[in-house]
């Protein structure tokens, strides 16, 4: 693991890393902020995947999020969100698809599976670099994302009880299989069975099995994904169905990118330390 920058950031540090991975077939690349409070102790380590278009600058940079969590003591964690080092035939031609929209699966179809199996890196590669090289409190993660990536962080927790103790979103892509974004990469990244793309569809899973904890959700109401992309309320009547504890907020006026994420970043770094600090 390589440190390729490093920045002082409300007396902690900005760093940007890279590793050759063992499950993308290639070089990665991720960012961690260390507040602080890291130079003296371990500290809880709160994970942020990202949506489409993005690459693991966008939310150190965009969110503004090393404020509060310098002051509430939390490492943050964004990585790429897909492959970049392998490459494939189609993989630029859309936005939404391909790079930068590795929509965190592990892919099924040949050529994609070779390489994008973004859910195994968030969930195994990942954290496992960070704790042997990080000062990681064990047993005090959580996870959170935006669009693409809020689908991500709901997946990864709702599939892995116990790794998350806390669990958060920003305008997540809450059904997937019934959604434009979703059919399309998860019909060329699974392929056509549906019964496979319910492993990866967040609705599916909490219809099931509960988070073990309340989960928050913000969405905004001027949102132009929202309507025929996100479908929240699918999301919430899954949760209803299996007891689980929700707060979904809908903001008024609100679209969908990083002003948004901004005006409740506060928020979603308390609920995760809450849950993450010792009592």
């Amino acid at each position: 693991m390589e440190i390729v920058s490093e920045h002082v950031c409300y007396g902690g540090v900005q760093r940007f890393y890279k590793h050759v991975s063992s499950e993308t077939r290639g070089e990665m690349k991720f960012s961690a902020y260390l507040p602080p409070q890291a130079r003296e102790r371990s500290v809880p380590v709160l994970y942020f995947l990202s949506g489409l278009t993005c690459t693991e600058e966008t939310f150190m940079i965009k969110s503004h999020a090393q404020m509060v969590a310098a002051q509430l003591g939390l490492m943050l964690v964004s990585p790429d969100t897909s492959p970049r080092a392998q490459r494939y035939p189609g993989d630029a031609d859309n936005w939404d698809f391909g790079c930068s929209a590795g929509f965190y699966v592990d892919a099924t179809q040949s050529p994609w599976s070779e390489s994008y199996r973004m859910y195994s890196y968030v969930t195994r590669e990942l954290p496992a670099l960070v704790a042997a090289n990080l000062p990681a409190r064990a047993g005090a993660a959580g996870i959170f994302g935006h669009s693409m990536g809020g689908h991500g962080a709901l997946v990864c927790a709702l599939r892995n009880p116990g790794q998350y103790k806390s669990l958060s979103a920003f305008a997540p892509i809450a059904a997937p299989s019934q959604c434009p974004w979703g059919q399309k990469a998860f019909t060329n990244y699974l392929g056509h069975d549906k019964q496979s793309w319910q492993a990866y569809d967040a609705s599916e899973l909490v219809a099931q099995s509960p988070f073990m904890d309340e989960i928050l959700i913000d969405q905004g109401t001027a949102d132009k994904f929202l309507a025929e992309q996100l479908n929240p309320d699918v999301f919430a009547a899954a949760a209803r169905k299996s007891g689980q504890k929700l707060n979904l907020r809908m903001q008024t006026g609100y679209d969908h990118g990083y002003y948004f994420i901004q005006s409740f970043m506060a928020d979603h770094l308390k609920h995760h330390a809450a849950r993450l600090q010792p009592a």
